[in-house]
């Protein structure tokens, strides 16, 4: 935590380009940001920020350690790792669905365990938990399209966006477990004792969320 700023997580790649795109409007600008340079640390004192950038699944970890004082994450991530944080707002960004996904010819067998590929499987066990299915969870990190094509698994829990993978692997949409979105998070000590200057960069951003659909 930074005296003085508030700190902002920001994840590397699209979702973090817009989040800044959004603050920067919202009155939280940092010239040095929007450089070309591999730095990963940035200042502006004047608008009263510091922002880095962290892989999108590390945010939640920054902010609930107190690294930084809020920061942007998916739903997906803190439905899966249920960081202690505090989660102020839905920005709207990065709008996807977690997924069952499977074959187009697939039909559940009720009467043996499920196998279930997925990088997520805290959510899909309390999916298939709040529908009293057993399963069988298998672990991946990456493409995991091909489970099932190759028989490793019946089907997947992951994010869908499009469904376009899916769909030129021969798969389909069964089922959506929850919609997902990035959200602002924030330390809950930060939150405490930062509240005033965290609530207003909140209000801001609010408050440009809102031209943005309009």
């Amino acid at each position: 935590m930074i005296d003085g700023m508030v700190s902002v997580a920001l994840p590397k790649g699209r979702l973090g380009e817009k989040v800044y795109a959004r603050l920067k409007t919202a009155g939280y600008p940092c010239p040095s940001i929007e450089e070309e340079n591999r730095r990963l640390i940035f200042d502006n004192p004047v608008a009263g920020v510091r922002y880095f950038w962290v892989k999108p699944s590390d945010v939640a970890i920054y902010v609930e350690r107190g690294a930084a004082d809020v920061g942007v994450a998916g739903k997906d991530i803190l439905l899966e790792y249920a960081p202690d944080i505090y989660e102020l707002t839905d920005l709207g960004l990065g709008l996807c669905r977690m997924c069952v996904a499977a074959k187009k010819d697939f039909r559940d067998r009720t009467d043996r365990l499920l196998r279930v590929a997925t990088k997520f499987p805290r959510i899909a066990r309390g999916y298939y938990a709040s529908i009293s299915r057993d399963i069988d969870i298998i672990h991946l990190n990456g493409s995991i399209e091909i489970a099932p094509i190759l028989g490793l698994s019946d089907v997947i829990v992951d994010i869908v966006e499009t469904g376009k993978t899916l769909l030129e692997n021969g798969l389909e949409p069964k089922a959506v477990i929850v919609p997902i979105s990035a959200r602002l998070i924030a330390n809950k000590v930060s939150y405490k004792f930062k509240h005033d200057q965290i609530m207003e960069l909140c209000r801001r951003v609010e408050a440009q969320s809102g031209k943005d659909k309009s």
